[in-house]
């Protein structure tokens, strides 16, 4: 009988040691941290670094955040932001005067704001929490972070001055030149300074672009003056009559 006691006290406590070692891990409080694995942003944009993280305890003031980054071309992680009942953002350094808090304990918010992203800034940023009594779970979260260079967009504003200060101008030229293939502008000089002698009116007279005389008879000294070729016999064209019957030469 005394075998059989000490057999069941010794069933008792590998008994209890199982328990132990199966169940006191849910007796103590885990921590899950989360949060995307990659992130993609352009130069001069404000990146939110998300960071969430779920726990069975209450957040508390021994609640801590840190967060640390380590360059794309290799290296050990830096320390760069910490929280513990209040926001510790960086002093010096890379991030200096560029990291926000964005995050709130009560709802499992362990967020930060990287302010006006360079490609200086690519790498991976890992995000830390711990909550105590905590000792189980994944504490711990990374985000891979790409910048690349901003490519340059128009801006309405843009467009309008493009609008005002090509498009407007060329198209009043284009009409100003269309109005002038459709309705030639007559040169008045030239219309009024040669005329050809079809266009000469009846009662004018074409003389070397003089134009508008008024036609005036040739007189007996002009017939005087013309060449003999074409000069008419003015004896042939007297009448036959006397100086007596009232006929009186003319005289230049």
């Amino acid at each position: 009988m005394h075998r059989e006691c000490q057999r069941n006290s010794l069933l008792r406590v590998v008994l209890l040691f199982h328990l132990v070692v199966f169940f006191a891990p849910s007796l103590v409080s885990s921590i899950t941290v989360s949060s995307p694995a990659e992130l993609h942003a352009s130069t001069g944009d404000t990146v939110t670094l998300s960071c969430t993280f779920t726990s069975t305890s209450r957040p508390t003031s021994k609640m801590i955040v840190d967060w640390s980054y380590r360059p794309q071309t290799g290296g050990p992680p830096q320390n760069f932001f910490h929280f513990s009942s209040r926001a510790f953002p960086p002093s010096e350094g890379q991030f200096s005067g560029r990291i926000q808090w964005r995050g709130s304990p009560a709802r499992g918010e362990a967020s930060i704001s990287l302010i006006n992203s360079t490609l200086n800034d690519n790498g991976t940023y890992t995000c830390s929490v711990r909550n105590p009594p905590d000792v189980h779970g994944s504490p711990n979260s990374h985000i891979v972070l790409t910048v690349t260079p901003k490519v340059p967009s128009l801006r309405f504003s843009d467009v309008a001055l493009l609008l005002f200060l090509v498009l407007i101008p060329s198209t009043i030229i284009a009409l100003i030149l269309i109005g002038q293939m459709l309705c030639p502008k007559r040169d008045h000089s030239q219309s009024q300074g040669y005329r050809s002698a079809i266009e000469v009116e009846d009662g004018e007279e074409y003389d070397n672009g003089l134009v508008g005389r008024k036609y005036k008879g040739a007189t007996c000294c002009d017939l005087d003056l013309t060449d003999s070729e074409f000069e008419y016999n003015y004896n042939d064209m007297k009448p036959n009559s006397s100086p007596t019957e009232g006929y009186a030469e003319s005289r230049c």
